[in-house]
């Protein structure tokens, strides 16, 4: 009988579980937490952290069937292959405007320092390339390495 006494009265205190919790500060600026609110102090909710009171258990504790833990870990490791891939890509136009840039510079510096250039022709012959024609291959180099070189 005792027993069933202890049982009841111990059911009757944890209905008190379930009550919300406010945070309010007074105007000594003393922290209060309390399941009712005072009369003209701004309270917070404090947030359920036990989980009573929810029908169903929080996504991040709910247990993950092993198709889904499956399809997670081939979606993490889908995206660190992309972020691979997208790296090297990234490398590779960086290295490839790295060696337009040198190569840009290296003809600057040879049309504006070399005395005479010869150019082969569609048949193989030499030429030799003429102010103009210099001219214009210069401004060409200038504006390659201009944008290769930033």
């Amino acid at each position: 009988m005792k027993r069933s006494f202890v049982i009841f009265a111990l059911s009757l205190l944890s209905l008190n579980a379930y009550a919300g919790l406010n945070k309010w500060v007074d105007a000594d600026g003393k922290v209060h937490y309390s399941d009712t609110i005072p009369p003209d102090v701004s309270t917070q909710t404090v947030r359920n952290i036990a989980g009573k009171g929810d029908e169903k258990a929080p996504a991040s504790t709910a247990p993950k069937s092993l198709a889904e833990r499956e399809a997670d870990l081939k979606k993490s490791t889908q995206e660190k292959e992309d972020a691979a891939k997208k790296k090297a890509q990234q490398d590779a136009q960086a290295e490839a405007k790295k060696s337009n840039c040198n190569a840009a510079r290296e003809n600057v510096q040879t049309l504006e320092h070399s005395p005479a250039i010869i150019t082969y022709d569609a048949n193989g012959e030499r030429t030799y390339m003429d102010d103009t024609a210099r001219a214009q291959r210069l401004e060409e180099a200038r504006k390659a390495m201009s944008s290769d070189c930033n």
